[in-house]
């Protein structure tokens, strides 16, 4: 008899900020910007995408193109979204 085997997705188990920290710097510094956004996605659809939309102040549509992996991210929109994960971009 075969294992069944799942993929196993991190985003379940980041519950505190210094894990969304964590988590998106990881992403960041393996994958460049694309795994950021891609990090940041992950994020948004396991805190629920309504919800982020709502705090960071930006329409669901506006929030999924930002995240596909063929959209144009719009730094202001992304910087919104970090800030509604309850984190800041910074400079270092």
């Amino acid at each position: 008899m075969a294992l069944e085997t799942k993929p196993y997705k991190f985003a379940q188990h980041v519950e505190t900020e210094e894990d969304i920290k964590a988590y998106l710097s990881a992403f960041l510094e393996e994958d460049g910007p694309q795994g950021f956004i891609d990090a940041l996605g992950h994020l948004v659809r396991k805190k629920g995408v309504t919800e982020i939309a709502r705090i960071a102040g930006v329409s669901r549509q506006n929030l999924y193109r930002t995240l596909t992996s063929d959209g144009n991210p719009n730094f202001i929109t992304v910087s919104k979204v970090v800030e509604a994960l309850g984190c800041k971009l910074v400079v270092a």
